[in-house]
Order: C-alpha cells, then structure tokens, then sequence
C-alpha cells in the first residue's frame, strides 16, 4: 500500500505529463509567483505600515505549504537524500528556511526571494520541452568548459594584476591611485569594458596603458564565448524529456533512456 501511495505521489508532484501532476505543478507556479509577490510588497515601507499583517498571514501560510511540499518530495522518492542534494532539492529547502531564521534573526525573511529560482520549474509544467532541453543543453555547455573558464579567468586575475600595478606605479596617489588594491579595481573596469570613470589616467604613459587594456579587454571578452560555443555543439547532439526518475528524482535524461544515469533504476 505503501509503495502505491509513494508511487502516485510521485506522479503527481515529479511528472507533469498527467492532468494530475500538471495541475499540482500549475498550482505550485501560482503559489510561488504569489510568494515572491509578498516578498516584494513587503520591502515597500507604506504597504508593510498598512498591510504588515496580513502579507506576514500569506507569507506563513504558504511557508508551511512549501514545507509540506519539501517533506512529500522526499517521500515520493526511494532515494530522499539523492533529491535533497540535487540543485531543486537544495532551492526547495533554501526558500523556506529564511521564514523559520526570521524568528531568531530579524530581517532573514527577505531572503526568500530566492524562491524566484523555482520558477524554472514552468519549462515542465507548461510543456516547453524544446526549452526544457536547451536548459539542460547549455547547463552541460557550462559544466563540461568550466576548468577552461577557470583558467581563462586565472590568466585575467594574473593580467588585471600586472595592469593595476603598473598604472599604480605610473599615475601614483596624485592622481587618484591611492593603492595597488585600487589600481587593480580601475584594470577590472577598465579590461571588462564597463568604464566606471571614477578614476582615470592623467599622463600620456598611464593613457598608453590604458588604451592596451581597452584593446585587452575586446580581446578577452571573445574568449569564454569560443569555450562555451564548442561545448554547446557537442551537448546539442543529446536530446533529454522530462522524465524524472523515480528513485532519486533526477532529469534531463536521454529521449530513448530506459535507466536513470545516475542511479541506474529503471525510469
């Protein structure tokens, strides 16, 4: 009976190819829409003096069905722990932990607008599936370049560095310079192209300089775009659906997977 139970709690909150688990999800999207509204309504001063009390009633209202919802995830599944340290899993605990600090720690309430990233739940809920394997897509994209970001990145850590010191050395304190910390700042602005212009070279040397990190940065910028561009047309090539395994709740799997490539259980 009680394998009957979880397997029709499963298809109803992890599927949402059936009337009953596109319902579920459908109001699940109103709900969290709703939160985040209150969320936003509350942080404006005239609407807390006037209705405080009663987005604080929605507010908890909702807070304990989310939580209610978390502890029926988990017992949907075979495997909860699986589910709870997938990237779902951690978002649907962080969005209502913040109401439970809220009563030892003043102000933590306002945190729950990270219940925002819950929404990406409305690919499956509304069928996007082309949408919902473009996410999956491009999340691989990212993961499989991420050591050559990383080094990317380092080598601009290592030029910004080399940049700010020089210019530090160049234009010194007069001219707004003040330290090597600082100068490192103006390279990062300057190399990403942003261009704060809260301090800039004065002498004909520190402007050279200057000129070679704005060339610098076009450069640079073009880099991770190579990295993820090749890795997106490799991932294309793997079409997913929304199935989501019944054992430790996983998606994005293969469209003619038969097992969870992650736990091995049949799908």
């Amino acid at each position: 009976m009680r394998a009957i139970v979880r397997e029709r709690l499963h298809e109803i909150i992890y599927e949402a190819e059936t009337p009953a688990g596109r319902a579920f999800d459908v109001a699940l999207l109103v709900a969290i829409l709703l939160s985040v509204l209150v969320v936003m309504l509350d942080s404006v001063r005239w609407i807390h003096v006037r209705y405080g009390e009663w987005l604080l009633a929605c507010e908890w209202t909702l807070t304990v069905l989310f939580t209610l919802e978390y502890v029926l995830r988990l017992y949907a599944v075979k495997r909860p722990l699986a589910y709870a340290r997938s990237f779902f899993g951690v978002v649907d605990l962080l969005s209502i932990v913040p109401s439970y600090l809220s009563l030892f720690v003043s102000g933590t309430q306002l945190l729950m607008i990270i219940r925002s990233l819950r929404l990406l739940r409305a690919f499956r809920v509304l069928k996007l599936v082309h949408l919902l394997g473009e996410a999956h897509v491009l999340s691989a994209a990212l993961r499989a370049s991420r050591s050559k970001i990383m080094v990317f990145l380092g080598t601009v850590v290592i030029a910004v560095t080399i940049v700010g010191s020089m210019m530090y050395l160049i234009e010194g304190p007069e001219h707004g310079f003040t330290s090597i910390p600082r100068a490192v700042y103006w390279a990062i602005v300057t190399i990403t192209t942003v261009g704060y212009g809260d301090i800039h070279p004065q002498t004909p040397l520190g402007q050279a300089l200057a000129s070679l990190a704005m060339v610098l940065g076009y450069g640079i910028i073009a880099v991770p775009t190579g990295i993820v561009s090749v890795e997106l047309a490799e991932a294309s090539r793997t079409r997913v659906d929304t199935r989501a395994c019944p054992t430790c709740s996983l998606e994005g799997h293969a469209a003619d997977a038969r097992f969870c490539k992650s736990c091995g259980n049949p799908l």
